[in-house]
């Protein structure tokens, strides 16, 4: 089912879009054409007066602030190449952009991205980025436990696992979200706010 809505106060939410994601290929859209899309609607959303939040993950040097717990696959390695957490170019260095910081998956745990959204008055926003059944999904789900609209932007969201993209698309998200391609949203955001 197609996006039916874009509140007036909508924001964009593009999760992990940073150098160590973008040096991964992605499945089933690649890191590249999931950038190239966000980069569409962030431009849209910004020449409209829109929001763009930009989120990144990030850890100590030493891993210290890192999620804890036991889990059956193995952790990253705690040595990560200069620079691997910044923001890609093509999305950074927009003043009016709001950079969250965080630590694990969801983009609203231990960040203050509620702040953000909510002394805005923004009752909407549009996901994109990656991985889509680890950040995307975490911060799709905390998003309408916090009683906002989600929207995916479908074509702008990619995993490490094809199959497992397609799982959150087709079982998760239709309970959580309205699901959209990068065109359909972008349509909808000239038709409503023009």
């Amino acid at each position: 089912m197609a996006v039916t809505a874009l509140d007036p106060k909508t924001a964009l939410v593009a999760i992990d879009l940073q150098n160590s994601v973008l040096a991964a290929s992605g499945a089933p859209h690649t890191t590249a054409d999931v950038l190239a899309r966000t980069v569409r609607l962030a431009d849209a959303f910004r020449g409209r007066g829109l929001p763009v939040v930009l989120v990144r993950l990030t850890f100590a040097p030493d891993g210290g602030d890192a999620v804890p717990g036991r889990t059956d696959l193995p952790r990253h390695a705690a040595t990560r190449p200069e620079g691997w957490d910044r923001i890609v170019d093509a999305l950074a260095g927009h003043p009016g952009d709001i950079v969250v910081t965080k630590r694990n998956w969801s983009a609203f745990h231990g960040t203050d991205l509620e702040l953000q959204l909510r002394r805005r008055g923004i009752t909407q926003i549009v996901l994109t980025g990656a991985a889509t059944t680890m950040g995307v999904e975490s911060t799709a789900r905390t998003a309408h436990e916090h009683g906002y609209h989600v929207t995916v932007a479908t074509d702008a969201v990619t995993d490490l696992d094809a199959e497992a993209h397609h799982s959150s698309l087709a079982k998760v998200f239709p309970r959580i979200a309205e699901t959209g391609t990068t065109e359909e949203i972008l349509d909808l955001l000239a038709k409503t706010h023009a």
